[in-house]
Order: structure tokens, then C-alpha cells, then sequence
């Protein structure tokens, strides 16, 4: 199968409508919060709610912070997920032989990488800049130079402050596999902008358009 690109996760998704408009914009995946700190924090029965709402070939993706391998299996179960991303400190053995693919954050500045991909091995590393003194994305736009070397060798999901208005940059310094974007296509935390997130997707495609010329 040829692997389009690049390719676009819609993520801190809270309610059905969004996630439907997501996907009928043509997301290849929808990313949900599994931490209650974060102001776009669901539970997991409010993701297997949404989650039964949806066709089932949708690709969801659930976002864990410090969480054990067993509720990270257990939610995934429940809510068929496609693959989990790992978001905090957690040791890379406790979740090695997963049975879904493993995604993880990466918190990249000039100051260097952590964890490195090496270290931690999975099927995509989204590229975040650091949040200093909290778990998550920090809205910050992520070195576009660090990351580009990553994305050489690793499958880099590009994520970091990305907007309508910038990933066009963004997409051209790193030729990332994708992309993922939150907060850039908000109205408010939790709940997205549909203009938004229409202008993102044409700009992706766009790249995509001008790649094949």
C-alpha cells in the first residue's frame, strides 16, 4: 500500500462532532487525552462512548501519561484503539511486545532529545516541544532542525504549536511522515475550530499537490 503524505492526526479530541468532522475532512487519525490534568482530558468511558460512535475502521489513537501497561491494554481493549501513545517517564520495558502499535513523545529543543528514539523503540515518535514542569504539549513550536534530523531515520509525526499558518514551513523544513495538531486548530481546549481545521487540511494538501509536480 503506498502511505500518503503526509499523513494528519487531529488530536485532544473531546466529543463526537469534532471527531466526525475530522474525519470526514480526511484525518488518518483521531488522538484522545487519557489525562485528567490536561484541559483536553476525557475519560475512558467518555472515549469508548465516542469511540462507538464512529465507523470501525476509524484509527484512534489515546494519549497516556505515567499510566501502567496493564490500563493502557485494558483501555485500548475497551475502546479499540489502533495504537496508544506513551506520553511520560514511563520505562520503555514495561512496554515492549505490545499487541498494538506503540507510538511515543519525544520532547525536542536545541538543548537535545528525550528519550532518544534508540532508546525507545516504536512505531512513530511525536516530535513535541518540551513542557517544562508539566506532561504534554507544551503549544510551543518544536526545533524544526532537530527534528528534521530525527525524521531522516526515524518515523517523526511532527507535533509542536502547528497551525493552519504554519505547517506549510513546518512540513517543507522536516519532511515528516505527519503530522499532529491540537491546540492549532482550536476554538477552545477541547473543542476545535471546524474553519481551522478545513484551512490545515487543505495546506497539507497543498504540499501534497506541489510534491507531485
Amino acid at each position: 500500500m503506498v502511505m500518503k503524505f503526509p499523513e494528519i492526526k487531529i488530536c485532544g479530541l473531546t466529543n463526537v462532532e469534532d471527531a466526525r468532522a475530522a474525519l470526514a475532512l480526511g484525518a488518518d487519525y483521531l488522538g484522545f487525552v487519557m489525562y485528567a490534568k490536561s484541559p483536553r482530558g476525557i475519560s475512558a468511558e467518555r472515549l469508548r462512548s465516542i469511540r462507538d460512535a464512529l465507523p470501525d475502521e476509524t484509527r484512534c489513537i489515546a494519549v497516556f501519561v505515567n499510566e501502567s501497561r496493564d490500563v493502557v491494554l485494558r483501555v485500548a481493549e475497551e475502546c479499540r484503539l489502533y495504537a496508544v501513545q506513551i506520553h511520560g517517564d514511563e520505562a520503555v520495558d514495561a512496554f515492549r511486545d505490545m499487541p498494538l502499535p506503540v507510538w511515543r513523545a519525544l520532547a525536542v529543543s536545541a538543548q537535545g532529545v528525550r528519550p532518544f528514539p534508540a532508546e525507545w523503540p516504536a512505531d512513530r515518535y511525536v516530535v513535541d516541544a518540551p513542557a517544562p514542569g508539566r506532561y504534554g504539549g507544551s503549544g510551543e513550536v518544536a526545533d524544526w532542525d532537530v527534528a528534521a534530523k530525527l525524521a531522516v531515520d526515524s518515523p517523526v509525526m511532527l507535533a509542536g504549536g502547528l497551525t493552519p499558518e504554519n505547517v506549510v514551513s513546518a512540513l517543507q523544513a522536516v519532511k515528516p511522515l505527519g503530522v499532529d495538531v491540537a491546540s492549532g486548530v482550536e476554538a477552545t481546549p477541547g473543542v476545535k475550530d471546524h474553519v481551522k481545521m478545513k484551512a490545515f487540511f487543505e495546506r497539507c494538501r497543498n504540499v501534497m499537490e506541489n510534491m507531485k509536480q
